[in-house]
């Protein structure tokens, strides 16, 4: 998704009247219960409860210096090489 609508919608919902978030708000959780089934998976999972294992904070903060450094790729790059 190119990142130019999202921040679009933050600076939007950064604007609003205080009296329009609750609007806001369920208009927002609207188009996720009716988009797209994984995102709706991921709106409605738990909250993670177990602690972070020393290779998960590792993986964590190698994908933070990679994000940093801006070593990344694009949804439709990583798309064109897994095929899909």
């Amino acid at each position: 998704m190119d990142a130019a609508p999202r921040e679009k919608l933050h600076r939007l919902i950064d604007t609003l009247p205080a009296a329009e978030l609750k609007a806001a708000q369920r208009y927002l959780e609207y188009l996720c219960e009716h988009g797209d089934p994984f995102i709706l998976a991921l709106v409605k999972a738990p909250e993670a409860t177990e602690p972070l294992s020393n290779e998960d904070r590792e993986a964590l903060d190698e994908g933070r210096q990679a994000l940093d450094a801006g070593d990344l790729v694009s949804d439709q790059e990583l798309r064109a090489e897994l095929g899909i």
